[in-house]
Formats: C-alpha cells, structure tokens, sequence
C-alpha cells in the first residue's frame, strides 16, 4: 500500500523535475524583471517618478518598449532566426554550450517577461497619472486618464488569463483574450497618442508631437509587428484520411512545401480556433506536405469526425523543438502515442544521425499501414513499443538502453508532462543532453 509520505515524495519529485526542465524558462522571465527593476529604482533614486509630464512620457515609453519586447518573441520569423543562430554552431563545441543553445526554444520566457513588466510600468503610469490628472498638469485630460484606465485593465485581465493552469483549462478564451485584447490595447494606444498630441497645440502641430515621440515609433513597430502574419492568411485546400477514429492524417497542397522541422497553426475559422501541427514531408515523389492530428480535446475531435475541406493558415512555419538535433551527432527521439508527428519529418529524412523509441497502442491499426510501413522502412532500428500487446511500458528505462545501444548524444523526448519531465531530468542527471517542449514551446 503507497503512504501518505510516499505518494508526498512522488508528487514533490515530479514537481521537481518540472522545475528543473523549466529552469531557463524561468531565468528569462526574472532577467527581463530584474533589468527593469533596476531602472525603476535608479529613476526612484534621482527622482525621476514624479506627476508630471515629462516623467509619465518616459514611463509610458518603458511600458510600451516593454510591450514591443514581448511582441518580438512571438513573431514567426524572430523564432526562425532564433532557432538558425542556436543551431549554427559545430558539433566540435563543448557540449555544455551547446546544450545550452539547443534550449532556444525557451524564448517565451522573454515573452512573459516582458508582458508583465509592460503591464507593472503601466501601472505606475496610471498610479501617477490621476494626480496630475487632478492637477491639471498640461497634457492631460479627462480623455487620456480614462483610455489609460482601459488599458491597463485590459492588460491585467490579458495577463491573469495566460496563467498556466487557466489556460491550460480554457485555451479557447485565452487565446480570444490574447488576440483580440492585444489589438484592443493597441488600437487604445494609438488613440491616446493622438489624443495627446493634440493636446500639445499651439505650442506643437500634431504630426511634429507625433513624428518626435518615441512613443508613435514603438507603436509603429508593435502594430506593423502584429499586422504581418494577417497579411499572409490564405485559405487553403486539403484532403484528409483517418486511419482510425483517434487520427486524421492531412494533406496540404498549395504551393509551397515548409522546411523539415517546422510548425504551423491551423484553423477552421480565421479569427477563432487556431492548432499548430508539425509539417511533415510527403511520400517520396508526391507534392505537397502532410499533418498528424490526433484526438486530444474538442476541436480535434471535430476535426476527426467532420474534416473540412479547407483549413487557413496565418504567417509562416516555425521552427520546433526538434531543430536542436542539428547541434548534435546523433540523436534518440523519445515519443508516445501523437508524439511521432512533431519528429516525423527528422526520422524520414535523416536516417543515419536518427534513432526511435516510440510507445503508442496498435501503431499499425492506429496511423495506418502506409505511415507506419514509411516510419518502419526508415528507422529499421526503432524500438516500437505496442502497448495494446504489452502492456504499460517504463518509458524511461526504454529509452535508457536504447540510448545505449543506438550510439547517440542526445535524447528529444515529445510525450505528455509527466514522460517528458522524467525523461529530460533522468537523462540531465547522467549529463546527457535531454530536451522536451515545455508548456509555453
């Protein structure tokens, strides 16, 4: 029988291995803290914090410079470019470094880092905006304090429901939040800086108070960021073959075959709704490019069940997890059940520097004949577990004698949570480089 104790120790252990994997993550978020604090308490200092109006121009550029820091992040091509500096380097570095540079993909902590130091710098804005408001300093008016107010309201609110657990929960509202409450702030933003412009007449015209804010430049910048991958929304045709009812396997053809490695998000409805699925290459000699959706929720399961005809896609591909394999020799890549679909392009397309372990239930039954036969026919090594005929397999001590026998120096695992923090930690601890998406990838 597990004791109290026991089942205390596993849970505080699994935590333990979150953490771990987590760590860079984490360290992003507090650096990009940590530097604006320090501005904070220098400004503090030399009193620059004060009601006035020069003071709340420079507080009102540090929330937005904040803000464009975390817009850049999340711009497909920033994480491309990301991705090609990490990956650049030879496998003759040290492997600590290069460790450390296949954990590219932990950029979002940058993100995060700067959406909250964005909305703190506005708080303070706001916080000395109404007695200068009160005051009647120059500037400002009842106009400017209320869409300050708005703002910062809605980046509380956008804020507090990208929280982990709730968004994990309610992907569907965090998402709606985050695209339509970002366009909001901006469309406020660009409203206020009008607004405050205007109110510097006669001394200034309105476009030479605007052209000589930097303020106007840093939302030049952040709404042209945001506005880019919305230029390149295309509806597009597809076909789609279900296997069996857990898998839809889709096929894209519209000119343009993404890069192996890479991820795009697609949706049924352009505003609502958007997934991203790996790009996997097509069978030898036909065109196009494929995506393994699996039922894990709501709307893959209508997807599975009732596949359109037509998906739109936004932006352009980007890069994934598995790019890191490019700073290694040789790599073993770990998956359960769907997970085969983020690392199919690699174990299709480099055969010699890729090996597989994959536990899944009734693999032929469940992806296909052709899909299966194609991973079989290039990975002829793999260790394919059936969990159908044998069972819950120990996925780590799996993939330990795996790694052994396969020769390889590094270990990308694509699983559920638990798997994938234990994987990453077990193999860390014995100073293999083990990597996995975290929940913000």
């Amino acid at each position: 029988m597990t004791t109290h104790d026991q089942r205390t120790g596993t849970a505080q252990a699994v935590a333990e291995r979150g953490r771990s994997r987590v760590k860079l993550y984490v360290i992003l978020i507090l650096s990009v803290l940590a530097v604006n604090l320090v501005f904070f308490v220098l400004g503090a200092l030399v009193g620059a914090w004060q009601p006035k109006a020069w003071s709340l121009q420079i507080i009102a550029a540090l929330s937005q410079l904040n803000l464009l820091a975390a817009v850049l992040p999340r711009q497909h091509w920033m994480v491309n470019l990301l991705s090609w500096i990490a990956t650049r380097a030879p496998t003759s570095w040290p492997l600590a470094l290069r460790w450390k540079l296949a954990q590219y993909y932990h950029v979002g902590g940058l993100h995060v880092g700067g959406a909250i130091a964005s909305t703190a710098w506005y708080l303070v804005y706001v916080v000395l905006l109404a007695p200068a408001w009160a005051d009647g300093e120059a500037g400002y008016d009842d106009v400017s304090l209320g869409i300050a107010l708005l703002v910062l309201t809605l980046l509380i609110t956008i804020c507090a429901l990208a929280a982990p657990g709730f968004r994990t929960r309610h992907h569907d509202v965090f998402e709606a939040s985050h695209r339509f409450g970002t366009w909001t702030v901006l469309a406020l933003a660009w409203t206020n800086a009008f607004v405050l412009a205007k109110l510097q007449a006669p001394v200034r015209t309105l476009g030479e108070a605007l052209l000589t804010s930097p303020i106007f430049w840093m939302l030049v910048i952040s709404t042209s960021l945001a506005i880019w991958p919305w230029l390149l929304l295309r509806r597009v045709a597809i076909s789609v073959e279900s296997p069996s009812p857990h898998v839809a396997i889709v096929r894209l053809d519209h000119g343009f075959v993404p890069p192996v490695g890479t991820t795009r998000a697609i949706s049924r409805s352009p505003l609502f709704g958007w997934h991203p699925f790996a790009c996997v290459p097509a069978p030898a000699g036909e065109p196009g490019y494929r995506m393994v959706i699996s039922r894990a929720g709501g709307w893959t399961s209508k997807f599975i069940d009732e596949p359109p005809t037509h998906v739109w896609v936004r932006g352009i591909p980007t890069a994934g997890v598995a790019n890191a394999k490019r700073l290694f020799t040789r790599v073993l890549y770990v998956v359960t059940g769907s997970g085969i679909g983020p690392v199919l392009g690699h174990l299709l397309t480099d055969t010699q520097g890729a090996r597989l372990v994959w536990v899944t239930k009734a693999p032929r039954e469940t992806y296909g004949d052709a899909l299966y036969t194609e991973v079989t026919t290039a990975q002829p090594e793999a260790v394919i577990w059936n969990t159908t005929e044998n069972g819950r397999a120990d996925v780590f001590e799996l993939t330990l004698e795996a790694f052994h026998d396969s020769g390889a120096d590094a270990v990308i695992c694509v699983s559920n949570k638990g798997v994938t923090d234990r994987v990453v930690d077990e193999f860390g601890r014995r100073g293999v480089p083990a990597f996995g998406p975290i929940w913000d990838s």
